[in-house]
């Protein structure tokens, strides 16, 4: 494939600036969410960038740096958590780097949703097992309402984080977009993205976290107050 031959050619260079930069986002746009209390993550923007630019499995190293600097900075739950930052990275580097998925932006929202609900199931045996259901997250509280409603706590653990977590993919994958666009040429080169100039970049990249913000409003007015 053409994106397999580009990842070759990528100077390690690259790789030795990108990976720590892109973890030191991730962890500076959790640190943002976790003082806001929002209902996503913002902690796998660099995660995409790394998986696209570079390969899924550089994206994964980006992430498990981002979970495990995480654990000092943000909180000592995110470790486990680096499972879902890994397979945020496989499926960002192999459906578009690897793929044809990153080739307009109605399969670039497919991505985001397909992402979005593979990592919450990674994510949800984590919180069952490991945290028994809290990690102190504001989507702990949706949970509790699940769980209330009568639901299992594995079910609870998954129907409260999955609207959150595709809303938190999406925009990631947007806004990973636009920074991908600003990055040297030769770390895309053969990658199908969609076509834009500076102006069409931003309206992608706006109209992308748009569609992840509808998520969010859905978990916020229609699914918490329909469980009371």
């Amino acid at each position: 494939m053409s994106g397999a031959k580009a990842a070759s050619r990528i100077p390690l260079s690259y790789v030795a600036v990108l990976v720590p930069v892109m973890g030191a986002l991730n962890v500076v746009g959790g640190t943002i969410n976790n003082a806001l209390k929002l209902p996503i993550f913002l902690d796998m923007i660099g995660t995409m960038v790394a998986a696209v630019a570079l390969g899924p499995w550089w994206g994964a190293l980006t992430g498990i740096i981002t979970n495990v600097a995480g654990a000092f900075t943000i909180s000592p739950t995110m470790i486990p958590f680096s499972l879902c930052n890994v397979v945020g990275a496989l499926v960002w580097g192999y459906m578009i780097r690897y793929g044809t998925w990153g080739r307009t932006p109605g399969r670039l929202i497919v991505v985001g949703i397909v992402c979005g609900i593979l990592v919450q199931l990674m994510a949800t045996p984590i919180v069952v097992f490991v945290f028994g259901g809290a990690t102190g997250h504001s989507s702990d509280a949706l949970l509790a309402a699940f769980a209330a409603a009568g639901n299992s706590l594995f079910v609870s653990s998954l129907a409260s984080g999955i609207t959150g977590s595709i809303a938190d993919k999406m925009i990631a994958t947007f806004v990973g977009l636009a920074i991908l666009r600003a990055l040297p040429s030769g770390l895309t080169a053969g990658v199908e993205l969609p076509k834009r100039d500076a102006t069409g970049n931003l309206v992608l990249a706006v109209g992308g976290v748009l569609v992840g913000v509808v998520f969010i409003l859905i978990t916020i007015f229609v699914v918490k107050p329909a469980l009371g």
